[in-house]
């Protein structure tokens, strides 16, 4: 599906940019909707799955949902028609996002968490890299015809339902047979703890000094890389994060997490700086390839450690709630980066991120300074 959804993706913001006229303002509202959308799902859908005790009929649903919104992409001749695919097929990555993670967690060992969700970015980011890396070919190979290359994304859409159907199995779980219990209930809600809420604070704190990557691909074209090969921003940043997730996965099995962390909001700096004095196709890879690390030291991290800390029986409500939070901080983050991009220019919209991850990492350390100072016991 990450094939399918990248060759469109790294394609997208130039689509409605220069085929349907659509602002700066309005692409940072599309994704920022569009991901937001997604994280108030994975609530209701994580919460089922705890429910339901099944996690592939909902992985199954939101897939094959996203399948068949791909072809609406090719076909639009407004902003209107994205608008309305990608909030579907958001709607469909929040359906199967909760319930993938909780099989995760079901199918792992406690002691291998931290590999298991490296491994999964890691996989997820070579698809995400094998989409832009064929936008590219076809975008050569058609003569800059989006249009036609998205149809061809649509393709390994469907295969990928097709292998989720055929050969993914979950396990059978220790309380099957105990009777049903209200779904999202508050009592379930106040039984996950305090440390779980501080972990879902950090990321959306994380989160907001991160805007939608579709900034970056707007960003290449705006130095003057080619339109052909803008998604080979992409590539870079998926190769880092690909190549990087499992071995930070594996990492935080051993190393304190608010170390992992912290050099995370560093690349995010480095990223952000990079991209905001890019004048150079280089650089702006350069910036794309620390944006791939932070994510590989970040995001498998946080699902870690919400899988230790949230009650097993209620794992699909806690990657809900913590991917909801996480997914408004997202649409804030693209809606205030694509008003400062209208506003004051490229630059100024980078330089923003940095400061307020500059401001995050000021205050990862503050945190763990005061905990230091408290008294034992």
């Amino acid at each position: 599906m990450d094939i399918s959804s990248e060759m469109i993706h790294s394609l997208l913001p130039i689509f409605m940019v220069t085929a349907l006229g659509a602002s700066m303002v309005t692409v940072g509202i599309i994704e920022g909707v569009a991901e937001a959308t997604a994280a108030i799902m994975k609530v209701f859908s994580g919460a089922l799955s705890d429910y339901l005790g099944k996690r592939k009929f909902l992985m199954v649903l939101g897939y094959a949902l996203a399948a068949f919104t791909k072809p609406i992409f090719p076909m639009a001749t407004s902003v209107s028609w994205v608008f309305a695919a990608r909030f579907v097929d958001r709607v469909g990555k929040g359906i199967r996002g909760a319930p993938r993670d909780a099989l995760v967690a079901d199918l792992t060992p406690p002691q291998m968490r931290g590999a298991a969700y490296g491994l999964r970015q890691a996989l997820d980011s070579a698809g995400a890299l094998t989409g832009p890396l064929l936008a590219v070919a076809l975008m050569v190979w058609f003569a800059n015809d989006i249009r036609t290359v998205m149809w061809i994304a649509v393709v390994p859409a469907f295969i990928a339902v097709a292998l989720l159907l055929v050969y993914v199995r979950e396990p059978e779980r220790a309380n099957a047979d105990s009777p049903a219990r209200t779904p999202l209930t508050v009592a379930d809600v106040k039984r996950l703890p305090l440390r779980y809420w501080l972990v879902v604070l950090l990321g959306g704190v994380f989160t907001l000094a991160r805007f939608s990557e579709a900034f970056l691909v707007l960003r290449a074209q705006d130095i003057g890389l080619e339109l052909s090969y803008v998604p080979v921003v992409m590539i870079v940043m998926n190769v880092l994060y690909a190549g990087a997730a499992y071995p930070a996965g594996a990492a935080a099995d051993r190393v304190s997490p608010r170390t992992l962390l912290f050099f995370g909001l560093v690349l995010l700096i480095a990223a952000d700086v990079a991209l905001a004095f890019a004048a150079s196709p280089l650089i702006v890879f350069a910036g794309a390839a620390l944006w791939g690390l932070h994510m590989a030291f970040t995001q498998g991290l946080l699902s870690k450690l919400v899988a230790d800390i949230a009650p097993t029986e209620l794992l699909g409500t806690a990657f809900g709630i913590f991917n909801l939070v996480s997914g408004v901080a997202l649409l804030l983050a693209s809606v205030i980066a694509g008003t400062l991009w209208s506003a004051f220019g490229a630059s100024f919209t980078f330089l923003a991120g940095a400061v307020f991850a500059a401001v995050a990492a000021i205050g990862l350390l503050a945190a763990v300074q005061y905990r230091k100072s408290r008294p034992a016991g």
